[in-house]
């Protein structure tokens, strides 16, 4: 198969496409809107007691792993849709394992959000 050459107009449409995706994603999937929520009141919490550069790195990479993990499970749940729409143990353990993916990054998430803000929120009510 030959390579095709690079092109910075494909490169660009490229983007068009990631967008879609998140449009898909905040539009249709219901978890993603609740970690919408939840990265809205961290940022407020953040500009609120106004965390560290270091802990802003933290929080950003962590909302960009949650919000990547959800984007892959709704992936890989509408594609084991797709190929298969009746019932099936390997279907809900492929789905489960994807869930369980957006479950270890909130709760990573969860914890670093807590070592972060428990401590201003304890100084804050001082």
């Amino acid at each position: 198969m030959e390579q095709e050459k690079f092109s910075v107009k494909k490169r660009i449409k490229s983007f068009s496409y990631a967008f879609a995706g998140l449009k898909v994603l905040f539009k249709e999937e219901h978890n993603a809107r609740i970690h919408s929520v939840a990265t809205l009141l961290v940022v407020a919490a953040g500009i609120l007691f106004r965390i560290t550069a270091g802990e802003w790195i933290a929080v950003v990479l962590c909302i960009g792993m949650v919000i990547s993990a959800e984007a892959v499970n709704s992936s890989i749940e509408r594609c084991a849709d797709f190929v298969k729409q009746e019932r099936d143990d390997r279907k809900r353990d492929i789905k489960d394992l994807g869930a369980a993916a957006v479950l270890v990054c909130a709760i990573a998430a969860a914890v670093v959000g807590c070592i972060i803000f428990i401590p201003y929120l304890i100084q804050w009510l001082r």
